[in-house]
């Protein structure tokens, strides 16, 4: 699995409504200004959110988006599968857009990359936005 510039993008603007979850709608350029993220960018990230069923979006002066769920509701995972596709490293050991290797049952590589696959999948599956908003804020408390 490697993270795009777009997942990376993705999780960081999850982390920033997380953070204002309960808040009410947070304007797209609030979001770009806060962690640096081209809006136009930032826009096309935050619709594909949207139409996953993570994200609310309100029109107008006051709008903006907000998560659907509590954000220790959403897990990293989730994010980066609607953003990147499947965490493995491999098609032949994805779980989610897995592809029938002819070697498989053979294959030294398959065992080693489903390995890989579950290693990723055991920390995002269970790292949700609320905890990396709770990490920020313990990380901003101690500079």
């Amino acid at each position: 699995m490697k993270l795009s510039r777009k997942g990376e993008y993705a999780l960081r603007a999850m982390i920033v409504l997380g953070q204002e979850y309960g808040g009410g709608p947070t304007q797209i350029r609030e979001i770009a200004d806060r962690e640096n993220i081209p809006k136009k960018f930032l826009e096309q990230i935050l619709l594909e959110l949207k139409r996953a069923g993570l994200l609310d979006s309100t029109r107008g002066a006051g709008g903006g988006y907000s998560l659907i769920k509590p954000p220790q509701d959403i897990t990293l995972a989730r994010v980066i599968r609607i953003i990147d596709g499947p965490l493995a490293p491999l098609s032949c050991v994805s779980q989610v857009a897995h592809v029938k290797c002819p070697e498989q049952d053979e294959c030294g590589l398959y065992r080693v990359m489903k390995d890989v696959r579950d290693a990723i999948a055991g920390v995002l599956e269970n790292v949700t936005v609320a905890d990396i908003c709770r990490r920020r804020a313990e990380a901003s408390s101690e500079t």
